[in-house]
């Protein structure tokens, strides 16, 4: 695994500088996030008191910080990067602090992160009057979305953690237990395959699965059912998993195992079809189109995939509508769909980085129906 050093470079705020200059904005303001943790490598503790690293588009940057979380702020890699950490107390005003540092005029623009919370957002407001405010996100996502070497190597061993569970799930998948109780395993094995934290399980047994974001439920599986199995974590490194597979007890229905065949080769079509300068409409459109000609476009309801790094959904989405080529570093999820409402579902999802010469698939457990044992 990277350094810290490798994975969170000394020279991103810089970097972020330069772009916010080049896009009209005079300084960046972010909060406790993924962006902060982007550009400084510190995870912050998101409070109600105001955390929030000032970058002007020139002049230097600095960490306005709680007095209280100083310390944190110095032993974290925030220490390391050579940055004035600005303590603040209590009784003071950190948002009048930050206003009398900024060098922005009354008809100036800055960008906020675009998770700062609505209250911090307002009060930047009221202390920095007449001063637009953007989306930091605009110039921050061009820079996230191109992953480093040492950022694809995070991914890959999400990848492989996320797979190592995926490997496992038949121990616990079976007749008779409830999503819930299977999740519980699943989430328990995340976390022993090396993520830090557990983001997300679905479980979607029968009807179920027809539902893409239905999590977990008190439901019992039964034999014969498909089931979708949708699962990520965030690993000590910040970078994000997320892989799906489906499985089923016994034999399948028909008609699933017709749609399935179709789903696979839609979802194989679209890895195989990532390379720099394909579009992320063109993308979608080669499983799209394919599962439309097999009758189920309409079943396939949502876009193919979304870019992943420090979250599990950031820039680029691969959707229609989206004329955004794809460049070498960008990774993202492909993981088309179809769903039949009452009856089934199935999506298989692996996450692809597109490489100087077409694309890299993170996630290699087989993408086939695995079929359990009752």
């Amino acid at each position: 695994m990277a350094h810290d050093a490798q994975l969170y470079p000394a020279d991103r705020i810089a970097r972020a500088q330069k772009a916010a200059a080049e896009a009209g904005l005079d300084a960046l303001l972010i909060s406790p996030g993924p962006d902060l943790r982007y550009l400084t490598g510190y995870q912050a503790l998101p409070l109600e008191r105001l955390t929030c690293l000032v970058a002007p588009a020139n002049g230097d940057p600095f960490l306005v910080v709680p007095l209280l979380e100083q310390p944190a702020a110095e032993a974290s890699p925030v220490g390391g990067l050579g940055l004035e950490i600005v303590g603040w107390r209590e009784t003071e005003d950190p948002y009048a602090l930050v206003a009398g540092r900024l060098p922005v005029g009354p008809e100036g623009r800055v960008g906020v992160d675009n998770h700062m919370w609505a209250e911090k957002v307002l009060a930047f407001r009221a202390a920095l009057p007449g001063v637009e405010q953007a989306l930091a996100g605009e110039v921050l996502g061009a820079l996230r979305m191109r992953k480093s070497a040492a950022e694809v190597a995070a991914l890959r061993e999400a990848g492989a953690a996320i797979d190592a569970v995926h490997a496992a799930v038949g121990q616990w998948l079976r007749p008779g237990r409830t999503e819930r109780e299977v999740g519980r395993d699943i989430a328990d094995a995340i976390l022993a395959a090396g993520h830090e934290t557990v983001d997300f399980v679905i479980v979607g047994s029968g009807p179920n699965g027809a539902s893409p974001h239905h999590e977990l439920s008190d439901r019992v599986i039964g034999a014969g059912e498909p089931v979708v199995v949708d699962i990520g974590g965030t690993m000590p490194s910040g970078y994000c998993s997320d892989s799906t597979r489906n499985y089923c007890v016994g034999e399948a229905p028909a008609e699933y195992l017709r749609a399935f065949g179709i789903l696979l080769a839609a979802q194989t079509a679209q890895c195989e079809s990532v390379r720099p300068g394909i579009t992320a409409e063109q993308l979608d459109a080669v499983g799209r189109d394919l599962i439309t000609e097999a009758g189920y476009g309409d079943r396939f309801i949502h876009r193919t995939g979304h870019g992943i790094g420090l979250e599990t959904h950031e820039e680029p989405y691969i959707v229609s509508g989206s004329a955004r080529p794809l460049e070498p570093g960008m990774a993202f999820s492909i993981e088309p769909g179809i769903y039949l409402p009452g009856r089934f579902g199935a999506r298989i999802e692996d996450i692809a980085v597109c490489t100087e010469d077409g694309g890299d698939r993170l996630n290699l457990t087989p993408r086939d129906l695995v079929r359990l044992d009752g």
